[in-house]
């Protein structure tokens, strides 16, 4: 079976799993990033490894994956200040 994910789709993944890492300790929001990474790069390992994603698996890294953009979007409103 030929993986649900593609690369680009991957490498997105990849890229906010960096991001979500280097957010500060100082973050009202790093705990939360801190476990959606640990989450994303547990599907980027079955990515990896060609595992096959379910369906329901799919939909549930969807939503991780906006979650953590969503993350990073009020962390850089806290360091920016604005509301």
């Amino acid at each position: 079976m030929v993986n649900s994910v593609d690369s680009n789709d991957l490498e997105l993944i990849k890229r906010l799993v960096d991001r979500l890492e280097h957010l500060s300790a100082d973050s009202s929001y790093a705990h939360r990033a801190s476990g959606l990474r640990g989450s994303l790069l547990r599907y980027i390992e079955r990515i990896d490894a060609s595992e096959w994603i379910s369906q329901e698996e799919r939909a549930q890294l969807a939503e991780a994956v906006e979650d953590g953009f969503k993350i990073l979007e009020l962390a850089a409103k806290e360091v920016g200040g604005s509301k």
